[in-house]
């Protein structure tokens, strides 16, 4: 029988199917307690509308999988931070044609945690790979994506924004 742990992370996101909950690193825990399941998540930010289909696929991915009493918590602290999405989810969406966000490091820790480094302007192409980009719009399909064209290929595409 596969692990519960290895069933959420298989578990793609319902926004960015080419990445699994575990790519994005929104997937945080996975505990047993007997005969249930727990699974801990942070969303991508407070409001995504993705996380009642993120629960949903999550539980019924472990009720498949032989897991019947799943529960999905939520945990909002630490706040999700694109640092989190994996070396392999930075590589499965360039692939998938969205450029990926820059490393921020780690936030200051104190009362209110904060990182004073602005985001990258720097948004290179995932499909040439030239650093010639222009942002069209600061939103796109996503509110954690924004709209970009190439200068160099004139290609548009997706930057999945530095958090």
């Amino acid at each position: 029988m596969v692990t519960p742990r290895a069933v959420a992370e298989s578990v793609c996101d319902p926004e960015l199917p080419v990445l699994t909950l575990a790519d994005l690193g929104v997937l945080r825990d996975v505990a047993v307690h007997g005969e249930r399941v727990v699974v801990t998540v942070t969303p991508t930010y407070s409001g995504c509308p993705a996380m009642d289909e993120i629960r949903a696929d999550l539980v019924a991915a472990l009720d498949e999988a032989g897991y019947h009493r799943a529960e999905v918590r939520t945990v909002l602290s630490p706040a999700w931070t694109t640092d989190w999405i994996t070396d392999d989810g930075r590589r499965k969406l360039a692939e998938y044609g969205i450029a990926p966000p820059a490393r921020r490091g780690l936030v200051r820790q104190g009362p209110v945690p904060l990182n004073l480094t602005p985001p990258s302007r720097l948004v290179r192409c995932p499909r040439c790979d030239s650093p010639n980009t222009t942002e069209l719009s600061h939103f796109s399909s996503t509110a954690c994506k924004s709209l970009h064209r190439c200068a160099d290929c004139a290609e548009p595409f997706e930057h999945f924004k530095d958090l």
